[in-house]
């Protein structure tokens, strides 16, 4: 199926699916879409995938579109389900472990030129 792109006075939309995966580490991928001063991805983690321990400068908003994500959040564990969101600030270490396949969305503020 062909989708649509479209643009705007520099506004743009277009189909996050024409947007090829960038994979990030075994079982985690992402299409990514970037601003001028944030970056949204839809991220595909496979079950048993692991996340490990980190930090970045980015301010993250972490939405769980499918399936649930357990997250270890400044050396809290919750457990993340369809619906829930986390906001993760600045240089808080955090760590994830898919026990079911899931989709989320990540916001990130700065935009995430590595993500490019």
């Amino acid at each position: 199926m062909a989708h649509r792109s479209h643009s705007l006075n520099n506004y743009k939309m277009a189909n996050i699916n024409d947007i090829p995966l960038k994979h990030l580490i075994s079982g985690i991928a992402g299409r990514y879409v970037h601003g001028e001063k944030c970056t949204m991805g839809i991220v595909e983690i496979e079950k048993g995938s692991l996340l490990p321990l980190h930090h970045h400068p980015h301010e993250q908003l972490t939405y769980i579109l499918e399936g649930e994500l357990e997250m270890t959040i400044g050396g809290e564990t919750m457990t993340l389900r369809q619906g829930d969101y986390f906001v993760i600030h600045s240089n808080v270490p955090h760590s994830a472990v898919a026990h079911v396949a899931c989709r989320v969305m990540d916001v990130f503020a700065p935009v995430r030129e590595e993500y490019r």
